[in-house]
């Protein structure tokens, strides 16, 4: 019996393992730094709102198709919400306009007026995309996209911000483009909104967790890889806190790590630490949360995206340093502002029940251009490969980069 070990249980390591334990044969030992699986994907119940939260907001679209593929895998596909159309709801805080973004679901829908873009973006999208879609490695989404009209305040700087964790002028072009071929360029189909009523934990990682347990796999918490052994082209120890493993000949090794943890391990280029990103939850009356939609973009304001799950409205700021040193808070602090942006949008004057503000500290890695270089190569041993959403390119760094660069993983170790 052939065993891997494989260190992290995030949402990479957990779909690594899966992907193991589907091979006859194969024993799978699953290594975990912190007392919890999930990494940056996990739900807990907070105190303060006295209700079960995310510890940050995901948005995952129609056209994911590791993220559904996983989903069946674990037995959670009926628990998650798929809107009936691709359509987002925006509110620019400085004018009061709201629009919608919605792609048409084919043909007789884009002729019976499917199609609805920001105000003054038309003209300007389909040379964008272009831009976007031609765009070299080394470009940045600024470099790619020099114009600076409605199209970009409305549309390209929020999705920047949203799905590389970066402001414009650093992150890098490739990523957000294969992002639009993968769902966008698909039409609506590809592209309708996914929520998780019942939260990421509930939905990603504890089914996949007792699924595993099942098939076998046992899961060791608090076990720190602190070093690595090597001889030639395979590794041998695998070096933990308190104790090592030594690799047999037919062993192996998958590191489901982020980079920061990596470079500890390995001499190899690494992708330095990205921005934060900043989640304000709160809990409000229910009739008020009655009143937003299940996800709404905000335009001019510190506040991105207000995501409603039941009577909590959770918040989310990306590229959280940048953002809150170009906002003039003028004494506020961050959680009154942002619940100030959000009482505007619900049209309420009245406070919050309860609030609780959460900053993931480096939330990504970075995804700047230089940093995707940096990027080490995914099997740099015989017997060990590397996981994880910042090795999955070109896709960003997201849950379906993660489950993606998982399998992969496992696949490379065949």
């Amino acid at each position: 019996m052939r065993r891997v070990h494989v260190v992290g249980a995030g949402l990479a390591g957990i779909a690594a393992a899966l992907a193991l334990t589907e091979r006859p044969g194969t024993q799978v030992v699953l290594h975990e730094t912190t007392a919890r699986a999930g990494g940056r994907a996990w739900s807990f119940h907070d105190a303060r709102l006295d209700r079960q939260i995310d510890n940050g907001n995901h948005l995952v679209l129609s056209g994911n198709a590791e993220v559904m593929a996983h989903c069946a895998r674990i037995g959670t596909l009926e628990a998650l919400d798929i809107a009936p159309r691709a359509e987002i709801g925006f509110l620019d805080l400085a004018s009061g306009a709201r629009w919608d973004l919605r792609l048409p679901s084919g043909p007789l829908d884009l002729l019976r007026g499917g199609l609805r873009l920001p105000p003054g973006t038309a003209r300007a999208l389909p040379g964008d995309l272009l831009r976007l879609l031609r765009a070299g490695a080394q470009t940045t989404v600024a470099q790619a996209l020099p114009q600076r009209g409605p199209a970009w305040r409305r549309l390209w700087e929020p999705l920047t911000l949203a799905v590389l964790n970066a402001p414009p002028d650093r992150a890098a072009a490739a990523p957000l483009a294969e992002m639009l071929r993968r769902s966008v360029l698909r039409g609506g189909a590809a592209s309708r909104p996914v929520t998780m009523p019942l939260g990421l934990g509930p939905t990603l990682v504890d089914p996949a967790l007792a699924l595993l347990e099942r098939r076998g796999v046992r899961l060791v918490p608090r076990h720190a890889l602190t070093g690595l052994s090597t001889r030639g082209a395979r590794v041998t120890t695998l070096r933990f806190a308190h104790d090592e493993v030594t690799l047999g000949p037919d062993e192996a090794a998958i590191l489901a790590l982020p980079p920061e943890a990596l470079a500890k391990l390995m001499a190899a280029p690494m992708p330095a630490p990205g921005e934060s990103i900043l989640n304000a939850h709160f809990r409000v009356a229910p009739e008020l949360a009655a009143r937003m939609p299940p996800l709404l973009g905000l335009i001019s304001s510190l506040s991105h995206w207000i995501f409603r799950r039941d009577d909590v409205l959770s918040v989310t700021v990306s590229a959280a340093e940048t953002c809150l040193a170009e906002a003039d808070l003028q004494g506020e602090t961050p959680e009154a502002r942002i619940w100030r942006e959000v009482a505007r949008a619900a049209g309420t004057d009245a406070p919050p029940i309860a609030a609780r503000l959460i900053r993931a500290r480096a939330a990504t890695a970075a995804c700047d251009p230089a940093a995707l270089a940096a990027r080490p190569p995914r099997r740099p041993h015989d017997n060990l490969a590397l996981a994880g959403d910042w090795l999955a390119p070109p896709l960003p760094q997201t849950i379906e980069a993660a489950l993606i660069s998982g399998r992969e993983a496992a696949r490379a170790l065949h």
